[in-house]
């Protein structure tokens, strides 16, 4: 179930002295700023990531908070602005990157100048980053998780065809989700034959049109699952065209893949409580910035979310707005940074 909390909250979001959304020139006399380089400005789930790093900056209080990207998934884009991010982001940090390898080592020169930086989301931290601190989901218990809500709409001696489908192969968090779904799938549902991950594109056009193209050629398939947020929007309307009897589901929030789950056409959708882990992020770098409360080190687990039809109506009243996503956030982001060291991990252990 989503935690619905009733008490008022300060509108944090909408008049908050220091936070903002472009970067200014800083005075001794000023606070301390703090930054988030976004995946992308474009897609809902990046978008989350940075509305929910401004919410835990504000709820902290006392820093500014920048938040920039690129428009589209563009690693070069991604390095430039992180250079000139670190130009004022002087208190630190947070880097969603597209590609963790390719921003590895401009993180390192940034981190040498005396600016922390942690990473938010990507799947890994490169090696030579210089970064200490990642906060992300485990990927691949979130794969067996959807992979659990699939095997529970099967029979135990199924035996037929699941596919598997990711929109952006080779990203570490997503290859992960991967993993995650073939590993629980053979131990619950052992004579299956499960395909993939076939690469069903990061554009929307040509993501439906693949899956058009997988639904077609596999149409005696069991499931086909999802890795990415644009997979759930298209299996959702590619089940609803061809009134399908396969079961889908992938990982997404969109207003789409909601809808998806509440009409059948999703058996399930999870949230990798993007939100969240900006709240989270923005929240321990004002904290730092301003006070010098340590950073944890390590892997910080952040939870997942399994929408079904048993809470998707909630779901969709915590995506509402702004205001109602930080209602729900913030207790959770209280908990969570209350004993950072309980979800707490190695950074080898990243998965």
């Amino acid at each position: 179930m989503v935690r619905t909390v009733r008490a008022v909250l300060p509108a944090v979001l909408l008049a908050v002295t220091g936070v903002t959304g472009c970067g200014t020139t800083e005075t001794s006399d000023d606070p301390p700023t703090i930054g988030f380089l976004a995946q992308n400005n474009s897609r809902d789930f990046s978008k989350e990531m940075s509305e929910g790093f401004r919410a835990g900056a504000a709820i902290a209080g006392g820093v500014t908070a920048e938040v920039t990207g690129p428009n589209t998934h563009d690693g070069l884009k991604q390095v430039e602005l992180l250079e000139d991010l670190a130009t004022r982001a002087k208190g630190g940090i947070g880097v969603s990157a597209v590609a963790p390898e390719l921003v590895a080592e401009p993180m390192a020169r940034v981190v040498e100048q005396g600016v922390p930086v942690m990473a938010v989301a990507g799947g890994q931290v490169a090696p030579g980053s210089g970064v200490k601190l990642m906060i992300e989901n485990d990927g691949f218990e979130l794969g067996a998780l959807l992979a659990d809500a699939t095997a529970d709409r099967l029979p135990p001696d199924a035996a037929g065809k699941v596919v598997i489908g990711s929109n952006s192969p080779a990203m570490p968090a997503l290859d992960q989700r991967v993993l995650g779904m073939r590993a629980r799938l053979a131990e619950r549902l052992p004579k299956l034959q499960v395909i993939g991950p076939l690469d069903t594109g990061r554009d929307e056009a040509a993501n439906l049109a693949t899956w058009r193209r997988l639904a077609d050629a596999n149409q005696d398939a069991l499931a086909l699952l999802g890795a990415g947020d644009v997979d759930a929007v298209t299996l959702a309307a590619v089940h609803a065209e061809k009134n399908a009897r396969w079961l889908a589901g992938a990982f997404s929030i969109d207003p789409k893949a909601l809808r998806g789950v509440k009409d059948g056409h999703l058996v399930a959708t999870i949230s990798a409580e993007h939100f969240l882990k900006g709240a989270v992020a923005g929240w321990m770098l004002a904290q730092h910035a301003k006070s010098g409360r340590s950073l944890p080190e390590g892997w910080f687990v952040a939870p997942g979310l399994l929408v079904q039809a048993s809470n998707v109506d909630e779901v969709i009243r915590r995506q509402a707005s702004e205001a109602s996503r930080l209602e729900a956030a913030r207790p959770q982001m209280e908990a969570l940074t209350a004993n950072a060291m309980k979800y707490l991990r190695p950074l080898d252990q990243a998965r």
